[in-house]
């Protein structure tokens, strides 16, 4: 009986060694996807309280305010699983919320290919004090050229840092 479960056990470790060597074959040979990801970080201080900042640049529309955009709200309330829709065209949905911060996606619009996630945070920095955090996440990879990757970077980068600059000026002026 002995020798019979040994026997299991040793098929058994044969077949997930096998198991490990075609998994580490095929992961070698697969391209590196985390490489066509781009994550581009803004953040500013700014001299208000979070909540405060929050209040003033946190609505999942008040991109309107700060990045000048028409926004409007096709489905849902500013939660997880609203849609806003950008300009008449990009669709966002909000895919994830904490009491500062918001994430979405994109389903529909002139970026679609991109697939991206973009978040806004505050974060308290002290009672008196806040950080700003945007981040957007997208694949390069679906864009058809390195030319164009170069210049979506260089387009989105300087757009979400004037984003923050005027959240900044939004969350610090006199209410």
């Amino acid at each position: 009986m002995h020798d019979r479960g040994a026997g299991r056990f040793g098929r058994l470790r044969v077949t997930t060694w096998r198991l490990v060597a075609a998994t580490t074959l095929l992961i070698g040979s697969a391209p590196a996807l985390a490489a066509d990801y781009v994550l581009i970080r803004k953040e500013i201080l700014v001299e208000r309280p979070a909540d405060t900042v929050w209040r003033r640049v946190g609505g999942f529309c008040a991109i309107a305010d700060w990045l000048k955009l028409k926004c409007e709200l096709v489905s849902g309330s500013g939660d997880v699983g609203s849609i806003r829709r950008l300009n008449g065209e990009i669709e966002e949905p909000m895919v994830g919320r904490t009491v500062r911060s918001y994430t979405y996606g994109q389903t529909k619009g002139a970026m679609a290919g991109f697939d991206y996630h973009g978040t806004l945070a505050v974060e308290p920095e002290g009672p008196t004090r806040a950080r700003i955090l945007y981040t957007i996440t997208y694949d390069a990879a679906r864009m058809p050229s390195d030319a164009v990757r170069k210049a979506q970077f260089e387009r989105i980068g300087p757009r979400f840092q004037a984003a923050i600059e005027a959240m900044k000026v939004l969350a610090e002026a006199q209410p």
